[in-house]
């Protein structure tokens, strides 16, 4: 739990107030003298608040927001938001007031006291951690007010025995264990792909030193790979006329976002660890800082503007990685380090607005051996502008600069070979998928004479939240790619989507997308075929992968989602290739 529900305790009207701490002595000397009669009578007037003060479920408070008497320039306003949505005991009246101006006695202390008290039990008993600064300073408090919870029959011994069960029951009083569970049945009725239940489990811990940083160890399992594509593309040789042939195998237009990060087998791996604190450089002033030993992606830290299809390739976004975010974020990724810095001086012409610069290192960072080091193999360099023009309307500029081995595909997430995440094979530029491709018309042997590459990717996103229940979003991206002696390449990608938030029931989301996957506009290569000759090849990419996803994300529960989904891409291989059409029913568990 954050210290500062702690610190908000001293400064709230509802638990604590100055003059309360002033006259806390005379005032228990004082209860010490009541009689029986009056006892019960406090104790009925103390029945009368907590029924005044308690709602239903249906009505209960989660956001300080919810109140109608409390705004953001009142001076416990933040003490107030730390109590309403981080522990849940202060809830208001059933009007949705808090009448913060009335006054306090020690026996309404006492009460919320002991609210508080049992909601952190909840927490605990539902595996969240309390940490130990707090649980000192609730004896104390429960020292000070023993004769007023007496009166309320919370005898101080039963809390004693309930704090030592806190403190034996608890898994770490600096850590928190986070689980999602996805279960998937998905099939491409496409290219004779069967349909499989797939399934994908990620536990987070994460354990935070001082109350301001966190560290994440994520373990990863799963069992799904990505559907197999298959169609035929046309080459152009000189000196030979055209042909066409067929191709097939995985392809990163067909992922979704349970099939990444592992991938097949469901073998457990740690597949994320990364640290995140700030650096203080004043009294308004820090820089957030991010360090990935592992797994790091650009999305970790730098904003994507694609709210509600977002969801860091969880279980409670959109199906595909393609519309969950621009894919100028899947330009490298592993280990490094990230800063961003809010840009104050702004504020007042674009609103809230940061800079996010960030080094990462991708396959093999921590490998000794030539070319694949921190500074020597994969990396992506990031720089990012964001302005948040207005509660509703969002803007960012991103530029990426990348450095890919001859085996390693552009959109990869750094990953150190394979056919990426987002984007066609011709798009990816990874060897052995392009060596895949043109074997089938040459013959086995043929190889490209590519080498490393190095790419340049320019992208603009905006997010603009029309009304509480409809959200747009969109991106475009261009990204050069340079093969190193050997020419250019242009790759192009875009999207927008549209989501409907809180659709027939709070927390659920209809969503829209379409747009194009990275696609190669140029894809002229050097082949040496088996009998050794040299050549130059056009591959024609006349039609695009076009991308179009519907999704209904139904919140069965609070930690229980149901998504119905269906996703058709076209053109997957960019020549006139056979489609695919997914249908998904994805189930999520969050705990």
């Amino acid at each position: 739990m954050k210290k500062n529900f702690w610190k908000s305790v001293k400064v709230t009207p509802v638990l604590v107030g100055a003059s309360l701490l002033a006259t806390g002595q005379v005032q228990a000397n004082e209860i010490s003298q009541v009689n029986t009669e009056v006892n019960a009578q406090i104790i009925n007037q103390l029945d009368s608040y907590s029924a005044e003060g308690g709602v239903s479920s249906q009505d209960q408070v989660t956001s300080v927001s919810q109140l109608r008497d409390v705004s953001p320039t009142d001076w416990a306003f933040e003490a107030l938001r730390s109590l309403v949505e981080n522990y849940g005991c202060i809830v208001g009246y059933p009007d949705r007031t808090f009448r913060g101006n009335r006054a306090l006695s020690r026996y309404e202390f006492a009460a919320g006291l002991n609210a508080c008290m049992q909601q952190m039990e909840r927490l605990i008993a539902s595996s969240q951690g309390v940490m130990r600064e707090d649980i000192e300073k609730l004896k104390r408090l429960m020292a000070e007010f023993e004769s007023e919870l007496a009166a309320l029959g919370a005898r101080v011994d039963n809390l004693e025995g309930r704090v030592a069960f806190l403190e034996d029951h608890q898994f770490s009083t600096t850590t928190k264990l986070k689980g999602e569970v996805i279960m998937a049945l998905t099939q491409n009725f496409e290219d004779g792909n069967q349909a499989i239940l797939a399934n994908r489990v990620r536990l987070a811990l994460e354990t935070s030193f001082t109350g301001e940083d966190t560290l994440i160890t994520r373990l990863s399992a799963g069992n799904a790979g990505a559907f197999n594509v298959s169609g035929r593309n046309t080459f152009r040789t000189p000196g030979l006329p055209v042909q066409n042939r067929n191709v097939s195998g995985p392809s990163a237009v067909l992922n979704q976002t349970f099939n990444l990060y592992p991938g097949a087998d469901n073998n457990v791996e740690v597949d994320w660890l990364a640290y995140y604190a700030p650096i203080k450089l004043g009294e308004n002033a820090e820089i957030k800082t991010y360090v990935a030993a592992w797994g790091g992606i650009h999305s970790d830290y730098a904003p994507t503007l694609n709210p509600f299809f977002e969801d860091y390739d969880g279980g409670n976004g959109a199906l595909s990685p393609f519309a969950s975010e621009s894919p100028i974020y899947r330009v490298g990724g592993g280990s490094g380090v990230a800063f961003s810095y809010r840009l104050g001086f702004l504020e007042g012409l674009l609103g809230p607005s940061t800079a996010t610069v960030s080094y990462l290192a991708g396959g093999s960072p921590n490998s000794p051996e030539r070319g694949a080091g921190m500074f020597n193999g994969d990396y992506s360099m990031l720089g990012q502008l964001n302005f948040n023009m207005s509660d509703t309307f969002a803007l960012g500029f991103t530029y990426v600069h990348g450095f890919h081995k001859e085996d390693s595909p552009i959109f990869g997430g750094g990953a150190g070979s394979g056919f990426g995440i987002v984007g066609t094979q011709l798009a990816n530029q990874s060897n052995s998928q392009l060596n895949s491709i043109l074997e089938r018309r040459f013959g086995a042997g043929t190889t490209v004479d590519q080498g490393d590459k190095a790419s340049s990717s320019y992208g603009t996103q905006v997010a603009w939240r029309l009304s509480d229940a409809v959200s747009l979003s969109a991106f475009f991206n261009y990204t050069n790619v340079t093969r190193l002696g050997r020419g250019n390449d242009d790759v192009w990608s875009y999207g927008g989507g549209v989501a409907f938030p809180d659709l027939f029931k709070e927390g659920s989301v209809l969503g829209i997308f379409a747009g194009v996957q990275p696609y190669n506009g140029s894809a002229r290569y050097f082949v040496t075929d088996p009998s050794g000759n040299s050549r130059r090849v056009r591959i024609t990419s006349d039609n695009i992968p076009i991308h179009v996803e519907a999704f209904y994300k139904y919140q069965l529960t609070d930690n229980i989602s149901v998504t119905p989904g269906v996703i058709w891409v076209s053109n997957t291989n960019q020549g006139s290739n056979q489609d695919g059409i997914i249908g998904t029913l994805r189930t999520t568990f969050t705990f």
